[in-house]
Parts: structure tokens; C-alpha cells; sequence
């Protein structure tokens, strides 16, 4: 793996003369270090800028903010509430990256420091105001002192998936005048380098880990863009930053659209820095001089749930952000989180299930009386916490996962399977769910310890606002937001950005739920997800799709099938093992499907073995699950009539899952076209 050559440990930064006087001027100094103001000057010095409107498309106007009762902290930006944070916790330590198989960890003045000299260097390479920096690649110290040096600066951080495509690099690049584009590595570099004659707004590109290959103009080392803004004058930045207001844009997240180029969501300070405040309290999360809270950062940071998560939720509350390897999501995380013992985790349903299919995989090795016991101690676990009780007996198996210290565990960005929710009860691990959307700055609803019930994705964030929609009879409608986190507006689409936010300034979320009388939330579908048959059948594909995963297991995805159609068919995958190295499904079945497979008396080790040999067994089987699903269908225009296997499972790399693995519904249909059309055919 190539590591970054800009050192994060002190000693070595000593190295450099003029590092060392920074270094101690600002340890010793402080409060005559840039940003001389204290933080009560600094906030009377910075009223919100001008806004009629709720929402805009311009990137360089403000927004009015949705201030009101319940929801009247003061205003502040990214800058601010990064002060008062270092004036709180600044000798304790905030980032930890593992060099050389040792972890180095940096204060946070440390932390402010490199992001301020960062901020510098961004205006020597002439970052202009509300113009892009573009940032490509895994999570590092260098992409937080990347994403808050681009804002301390007056630009916007804008988020690329790792996983793009320089066509996709590119579409996100020019749509947010990025001005620089900082990249991981060489793969990185590689896909902007083929796309850079048709970026206008591009001035330089940085590149943070591994030596440079190549010369080329416009193109620094971070230790060569560390030094560059050394001599912009420090009231230079000041000024920039004292220009800021709360109410203006900082930051982009673009969604990972399944049709048609993806939105640039603009989000503001106040959004960053209210939900980074209130979104926490849920989850019951400890500011630093309480108790400081550490975390693994892993998921992907251009996605707005890692984003509040570990960078901005790290800032406010004082937290340890310790960088997993780049190739945690293909075996490592486990070894880390062993390492660190973090006390909050954060997942996407998907980490949860390859966490649970690897338990279950060592459990199946186990022998006989280990078996038993394990699957018993589980069972005794899953019982007392459906009893709300505590129960130790699985503390093992959480030490196994590195989560022996671990208080709070949050699963989010797309909905969780009820069997991985169960299983992990088991562990004695309680899942907090977290429902939002880019658009409100991430959560709007929580679970936590004192907001939990199954099956529902916890209750409204304190602070925040909801509305039900054209509510049907049964209680269900359309949720719709209101809060201080809810985004400015689509960047240049103004039609979009109207459908999203009603004249009254509510979000419509497009996901169909309903409330119960205690205050808890319950989806039960997505409104463009919702299959009307050809009869005039409204239903909900999810509910049904989880049914179906939760009777096989041997099903790794489940796509069901019939808008405009006469009836419901589907579309399945089997489990099977990952390529570490490209993430792309292979053909060998996973342990959990050869169990499955055994049990029934099939041989079948590949995909292969199962669809050209139309494995009687698990053919049966598979047709036996369907037929409970179906037991139990509302209507009879809700059951399944037909189903076929896939010879491939559905991944990131395919295009069927998106960067957080949601399906991608139109991807599928259109790629198996022809295989859906044969289900129908008389």
C-alpha cells in the first residue's frame, strides 16, 4: 500500500525548520495565532448574509434559515465552531493515521493548524470564492485537512466517490467549478489526467499519498502543497474567513442519481453545524472533557453520512477519528477495529451483513459443543434484549469484531434487513438506525438508547420538524422535513430543486411511512420504488424483497418485478465469495450457501453448478420460500408468480448497487431486460 509522504508525526515534522517555529508558536501562542479573535467576537462579528428565500441554485447566494421555536441555537459556520473546539479540546488528540504498523496521532490545534496551512496554499493556487475543491480518494488525514482548508479558504469541499469514473469525476468536477482536485494516488491522478482539458475551472491538481510519477504542471505533492501558501499573508485568510456567513454554502454532496447525472446538494454552514450538534444528541454522544468518544473512519466521506459522522460530528464533539487502511471494505476493518476498540461504530447495512455472514461463518467451523453453546448464548442474548434486559454471555464474539468497547452502533444510508437487526441483538448489539436524506444534511429521524423500537427508524431529531403527505387510510403518506438541516437548493437545477421543496419550504422525501402514536417512525417503501401492476395494485417491492432474503438464505439479493405488469416475478442472486482485490462477485458460493446447500443434499459449490444443472434441490427450496412469502401476501396481486436466478450477484462495480449499496432499480431493469421480458412471455 503506498502511504503519504506528509508526515502527521510531530517529531518528524520538526524536521522542517520552519514547521518547527509554527509548530511551537501556535502550541505556545495560541491565542495570538491567525484567528486572533475569541469566539464571542468572532460570533457577533458574523450576522447572516442577506436571503428572501428558503432555497436557491446559486451557489454564491445565502438562504433564509428556518429558525424557530425549538430550533434557535445560534448560527454559526465551520470555522467557528472548529475554534471553539480547538479552545476546548486542543491538546487533546483528534486524528490518528497508522504509518509504518504505528498508529500517530495529532492534537487538535495540531489538526486546525494543518487545515489553516492547507486553507493557504489553496489560495496561492487561486481558489476562488464558492469555487470547487474537489477531493478523490479514501479517507485520510489529508481529506479533512483538505475539506476544512477548502472552506476556511471561502471555496466548497465537494465530495468524489473513489469508485467513479473519470466520466463521472468529470461530470462532478466541472459542475462544481473546481478550482483544484485533490487526489489519493497514481489510479486516482490517472482518471483526472484523462479528463483535465475539459475541466475550464481546473488550476492545479494535488495528490496526497505516494510518491509523484510524473512531471507535470499544475500537479504538487502534498508536501510540495503544504509549502505553498507559506507566504500568503495570514490577514488574507482571516479576512476570507471573517467574510463568512452561516447562511452561505460550504460544502457539496452529489447523489449517487440511478437515472441521469447526479444533484449537487449545497448544504451551509448552519446545516453542517446544527446537525452535527443536534443529530448527535440522539445517539447519546459525549463531548471530549466528558468523555472522549473514538471512531474508524472507512465509509466513504463523499457521502453525506460518513461526512457527519466522523469529519464534521468529530469536530463538534471533540472526538478520536482513527483512519482505516484503504482496503478495509475488502477484509482489513475487522483488524482495525480490533486495534482501536473504537466506542461508537458506524456501518451501512451492508458492513452489517458481511460482519454477520463471517460470524456465521466461523460459528459453522466451530465444533459440535462450541456450536451449541455459541448458538445458545446468542439466543440467550437475543431474548433479553427483546426484554429490554442486559445480558453479557456473547462478549466473545464482540471482542472478535473489534467491538468489545463499543457503546453505540449506528447502521445507515439505506434500510437494514430485520434478520440482520436480529442477529446483531443476539450479540447484544443494538442498531441504531438512522433515516434522512443528502438533502437534510443526513439524519432527521434517530434511533438511540432512549428513542428505540423495533422495527422503526427511531424518532424526529430534536429540532427538527415532519409532516405525513396524502395520508392514505391505513396511515401511510409521503414524509416530508423541516429543520435548520434541511439544504439550500440544488446547484443549477431549479426544476429539481422545486420538486424536492414544496412553496411552504418542506422536503418531500419521495419514501412512504407511517407514524405510530409514540412518535416512531416505520417506512414502508419509496414512492418511484412503488409497483402499480397492470390491475391498478399499489405495492411496496422492499417489504416483499426482504421477506423472500429473510426465508433463503442462500438469497444475497431479491429485485421484485411488475410495474405495468399482470403480475409479480423476480429477480434473485445467490451468496457468493468476494474478489478481495477488484470487490467483483465470483462464482463460488459463499459458506453460508453451501451450508445451505448441504442441508439439502446438493453438491453445488458454483453458481454455475446450481443454474446450468437446474439444481433440483435448491430449485425446490428456493420455490418452497416463495410459496411461504407468499402465504402470507396481503392480496393475491401481491404474490410471486414467477422467479429466475442470475448467473452474477449485484455490486458496486456492476452498477446495480450504489456507493452505500442501495439497488439501483432502473440499472437492473435495464441490464436484464431480455431475462425479465422471458418471465413474461406466454
Amino acid at each position: 500500500m503506498k502511504t503519504s509522504m506528509f508526515p502527521l508525526c510531530v517529531s518528524v515534522l520538526y524536521c522542517l525548520p520552519l514547521w518547527k517555529e509554527l509548530q511551537l508558536f501556535f502550541r505556545f501562542e495560541f491565542s495570538l495565532t491567525p484567528g486572533k479573535k475569541n469566539i464571542e467576537e468572532e460570533f457577533a462579528s458574523s450576522p447572516l448574509a442577506p436571503a428572501d428565500s428558503l432555497w436557491t441554485t446559486d451557489a454564491t447566494s445565502s438562504v433564509r434559515l428556518r429558525m424557530e421555536e425549538g430550533c434557535l441555537d445560534e448560527p454559526i459556520t465551520v470555522h467557528q465552531m472548529f475554534k471553539a473546539s480547538v479552545e476546548k479540546y486542543g491538546h487533546m488528540h483528534a486524528l490518528a493515521s497508522k504509518k509504518n504498523k504505528k498508529w500517530e496521532k495529532i492534537t487538535f490545534i495540531e489538526y486546525y493548524q494543518f487545515c489553516w496551512t492547507a486553507a493557504r496554499s489553496f489560495i496561492k493556487l487561486g481558489l476562488e470564492r464558492f469555487h470547487g475543491v474537489a477531493i478523490l480518494g479514501f479517507n485520510s488525514a489529508e481529506w479533512f485537512f483538505s475539506a476544512v482548508g477548502a472552506i476556511m479558504a471561502g471555496g466548497i469541499m465537494t465530495g468524489i466517490y473513489a469508485t467513479n469514473s473519470p466520466e463521472a469525476c468529470q461530470y462532478v468536477a466541472n459542475d462544481s467549478k473546481a478550482n483544484i482536485i485533490v487526489v489519493e494516488n497514481q489510479k486516482q491522478l490517472d482518471k483526472i489526467l484523462q479528463i483535465r482539458e475539459r475541466l475550464p475551472h481546473l488550476k492545479a491538481i494535488v495528490q496526497y499519498s505516494g510518491q509523484l510519477q510524473q512531471k507535470i504542471s499544475n500537479l504538487y505533492s502534498w508536501e510540495e502543497f503544504m509549502d505553498l501558501g507559506l507566504d500568503i499573508p495570514e490577514k488574507q485568510l482571516e479576512d476570507i474567513i471573517s467574510s463568512q456567513r452561516a447562511n452561505q454554502c460550504c460544502v457539496l454532496i452529489y447523489t449517487s442519481g440511478t437515472t441521469g447525472n447526479p444533484k449537487g446538494v449545497m448544504l451551509s454552514h448552519d446545516n453542517i453545524t446544527w446537525t452535527a450538534s443536534h443529530a448527535s444528541m440522539v445517539g447519546e454522544v459525549q463531548p471530549a472533557d466528558t468523555k472522549q468518544e473514538s471512531l474508524v473512519s472507512y465509509l466513504p466521506l463523499s457521502h453525506i453520512a460518513a461526512q457527519i459522522y466522523d469529519l464534521w460530528t468529530g469536530i463538534m464533539f471533540g472526538e478520536l477519528v482513527y483512519f482505516a487502511q484503504p482496503d478495509a471494505l475488502k477484509g482489513s476493518l475487522v483488524n482495525t477495529l480490533r486495534e482501536v476498540c473504537p466506542t461508537s461504530h458506524m456501518g451501512v447495512p451492508r458492513v452489517w451483513e458481511k460482519m454477520m455472514e463471517k460470524i456465521k461463518q466461523g460459528i459453522s467451523q466451530c465444533g459440535y459443543v462450541k456450536k451449541k453453546l455459541m448458538t445458545w448464548a446468542m439466543s440467550v442474548s437475543l431474548e433479553a434484549n427483546q426484554k429490554h434486559e442486559l445480558n453479557l454471555s456473547t462478549n466473545r464474539l464482540r471482542a472478535e469484531l473489534g467491538l468489545s468497547c463499543c457503546q453505540k452502533f449506528f447502521s445507515g444510508a439505506a434500510p437494514i434487513g430485520s434478520e440482520t437487526v436480529q442477529f446483531f441483538l443476539g450479540l447484544n448489539i443494538r442498531l441504531y438506525e438512522a433515516y434522512g436524506m443528502s438533502e437534510s444534511t443526513g439524519p432527521h429521524f434517530m434511533s438511540g438508547p432512549k428513542a428505540y423500537k423495533l422495527p422503526s427508524c427511531g424518532k424526529v431529531v430534536p429540532g427538527c420538524r415532519y409532516k405525513m403527505a396524502n395520508v392514505d387510510s391505513e396511515g401511510t403518506g409521503e414524509i416530508c422535513f423541516w429543520g435548520r438541516n434541511i439544504f439550500m437548493g440544488f446547484l443549477n437545477m431549479e426544476d429539481k430543486t422545486r420538486e424536492a421543496l414544496d412553496e411552504d419550504g418542506w422536503l418531500h422525501s419521495g419514501d412512504l411511512g407511517k407514524i405510530d402514536e409514540e412518535g416512531f417512525l416505520y417506512i414502508t417503501g419509496r414512492m418511484k420504488e412503488l409497483i402499480i401492476t397492470a390491475g391498478g395494485e399499489n405495492v411496496p417491492p422492499v417489504p416483499i424483497e426482504e421477506a423472500v432474503k429473510k426465508e433463503l438464505p442462500i438469497i444475497s439479493n431479491a429485485m421484485l418485478i411488475g410495474d405495468k405488469r399482470k403480475f409479480l416475478s423476480m429477480l434473485l442472486t445467490l451468496k457468493c465469495c468476494v474478489d478481495t482485490e477488484t470487490m467483483e462477485p465470483t462464482e463460488e458460493l459463499s459458506v453460508e450457501a453451501v451450508d445451505f446447500c448441504r442441508q439439502l443434499g446438493s453438491q453445488a459449490t458454483k453458481v454455475s453448478d446450481i443454474i446450468e444443472r437446474k439444481d433440483k434441490e435448491v430449485y425446490q427450496a428456493i420455490q418452497e420460500g416463495i410459496n411461504r412469502v407468499n402465504s402470507a401476501a396481503t392480496s393475491h396481486a401481491q404474490r410471486i408468480q414467477k422467479w429466475t436466478i442470475v448467473r452474477k450477484d449485484f455490486s458496486v462495480s456492476g452498477g446495480e448497487l450504489g456507493p452505500t449499496m442501495k439497488l439501483h432499480r432502473p440499472v437492473v431493469l435495464q441490464m436484464y431486460h431480455k431475462v425479465i421480458e422471458s418471465l413474461y412471455q406466454e
